[in-house]
């Protein structure tokens, strides 16, 4: 039996959310449907000040499929980490990330899914990117970083889309603290530096549907920085 969870994190997005569960939940049961292939759809509550869990309350009660955890605010990263350890503790074989925020698109997640037996992971590269030129920037910017520190050439290090073996996490998950912040572009460069059968798939990237997006230009800036100092420790330990 093939396991799946799809993971998403969550920070007050009462304005997405219903939408987000209402475009991926048949994903969940489009493989639950397969034979010998059982999905979930796993979401992580990162403390929302607004309505979003009472939202998920109401949208579990009729989908089987569908859980979610609440946990105290952390952050995208920390809460990153806490979705892929709760999968694996389920007993995940395979893990999907994406976000809640609308900004990928459930059409895509086929293309993945057929080529998993493939591949340790599959990470999706936002070829057709449509939320802001500073972020489009801010992602250039970054893997222009990991070719000269670790000198691995990466499309796209950060998209949250990109379908993982379970026991590709749970190799390289340990080697991040709790609280990293940027644990997919981690996962990417394990995968990368350690010569793992990986692939890139272009994917679309909408414009945030609703709500307001909780990085802002500054905030990337001095996440930029202080990702310099976390990429040379960690190159040191590789």
């Amino acid at each position: 039996m093939e396991n799946l969870y799809i993971v998403m994190p969550a920070y007050n997005e009462e304005d997405n959310i219903d939408q987000t569960v209402e475009e991926w939940y048949p994903v969940a049961e489009r493989v639950n449907r397969e034979p010998g292939c059982q999905a979930h759809l796993l979401i992580i509550n990162d403390g929302s000040r607004d309505q979003t869990e009472n939202r998920l309350q109401q949208l579990v009660l009729s989908r089987p499929l569908m859980q979610f955890i609440t946990k105290p605010n952390s952050g995208h990263g920390p809460t990153l980490i806490c979705a892929y350890r709760t999968a694996l503790e389920k007993g995940a074989d395979y893990i999907f990330q994406t976000d809640s925020d609308g900004q990928t698109s459930p059409d895509e997640f086929d293309r993945l899914w057929r080529r998993r037996k493939h591949y340790d992971a599959i990470f999706g590269s936002r070829t057709r990117r449509r939320d802001g030129f500073d972020r489009i920037l801010a992602e250039r910017s970054l893997c222009l970083l990991l070719k000269i520190i670790f000198g691995v050439s990466i499309p796209d290090a950060n998209a949250p889309f990109r379908l993982m073996r379970a026991q590709f996490v749970r190799e390289y998950l340990p080697l991040l603290p709790e609280d990293y912040f940027l644990p997919n572009v981690m996962l990417t460069v394990f995968g990368a530096w350690y010569h793992r059968r990986i692939r890139f798939v272009p994917v679309s990237f909408r414009p945030r549907q609703a709500g307001k997006n909780s990085m802002d230009f500054l905030r990337i800036v001095r996440v930029g920085v202080k990702s310099v100092r976390d990429f040379y420790a960690f190159r040191a330990s590789m």
